[in-house]
């Protein structure tokens, strides 16, 4: 088993993982947590209600990191 901190500890005691809230009180709660001195990082699901087996229903999307993938651009690198 994993040992937690006392800081996680201390968080999750707030939070009820069955009860769904909107994102901008998700975002309160996560302003609210103690800071500590790593990159957090969170985990969003979303019900969407569609069909995978219709194309039609396909969900897509792009995301923009801050500081980019982290991988170098071919241009950069020397052959």
């Amino acid at each position: 088993m994993i040992a937690r901190s006392k800081k996680y500890r201390k968080s999750l005691e707030t939070l009820s993982s069955d009860d769904p809230v909107s994102l901008t009180e998700a975002l309160e709660k996560l302003a609210s947590f103690e800071k500590v001195n790593f990159d957090e990082t969170i985990e969003i699901s979303c019900a969407l209600g569609v069909d995978p087996k219709q194309s039609a229903q396909a969900v897509r999307g792009i995301v923009n990191l801050p500081h980019g993938s982290g991988k170098k651009s071919s241009s950069n690198c020397l052959h």
